[in-house]
């Protein structure tokens, strides 16, 4: 498994077989973003492991949310492998990456989405959604997070996010999460959840800001 997140400024890939993590590296976004340094960075990580691009059973990638020109950087290059190498893909939300470092019941990974607010979302052990992903505010996310769920059972996970006063426990995940997405994927393509690349979207929560303003001049 060859898992690729360019979602933010720290990016990173990473290596994995069924058992573990065979390589993670962290990657920092150059100022022309991700795209003018991914393909040498990953050609460079497979010729540390004497592979080749064949060799890799499925591409996995951060899906979002995130840096909406990030997301589509890293998804791109994974469908693009994936096809050229007839492979399937796994599409990993960042959300349930951060999740897999949780250790209790309930999951809440926390985002920072700018402007004021966050991407939040909660999962179980098993990384299952148990509360949609979202975005707003993190006074109101964090108001409504026991609503219905035994307080007891949730943590907060977060990765380089300051967070405001809370009654929560809190689990700092590392800036890298490829190493997270690998491992997730590899337990989507045992269970047969791989897909074709061309059925792979971005999730990116919240709209880009073209979307946001775009109007029709038509009225």
């Amino acid at each position: 498994m060859l898992a690729v997140d360019t979602t933010s400024a720290s990016g990173s890939l990473a290596l994995a077989d069924s058992e573990r993590v065979i390589e993670e590296v962290a990657l920092d976004a150059p100022a022309e973003g991700f795209a003018h340094v991914l393909f040498d960075e990953i050609a460079r990580l497979l010729a540390r492991h004497s592979l080749r691009l064949a060799d890799i059973d499925c591409f996995a990638s951060a899906a979002g949310p995130g840096s909406f020109t990030g997301v589509r950087v890293g998804l791109t290059a994974v469908k693009g492998l994936a096809e050229a190498n007839q492979r399937t893909v796994v599409a990993v939300s960042n959300l349930a990456a951060l999740a897999w470092f949780g250790s209790r019941p309930l999951r809440a990974p926390v985002l920072d989405a700018r402007r004021g607010e966050i991407y939040g979302g909660v999962y179980d052990a098993s990384l299952r959604i148990v509360r949609k992903e979202g975005v707003m505010p993190f006074e109101v996310w964090i108001a409504a997070l026991s609503a219905g769920l035994p307080q007891g059972d949730i943590e907060i996970v977060t990765s380089g996010f300051v967070l405001p006063a809370q009654p929560y426990p809190v689990i700092h995940a590392p800036r890298a999460l490829a190493g997270a997405i690998a491992r997730i994927a590899v337990r989507r393509f045992a269970e047969g959840l791989a897909q074709d690349p061309a059925e792979i979207d971005a999730n990116y929560v919240r709209r880009s800001d073209a979307e946001l303003l775009w109007r029709d001049p038509r009225g």
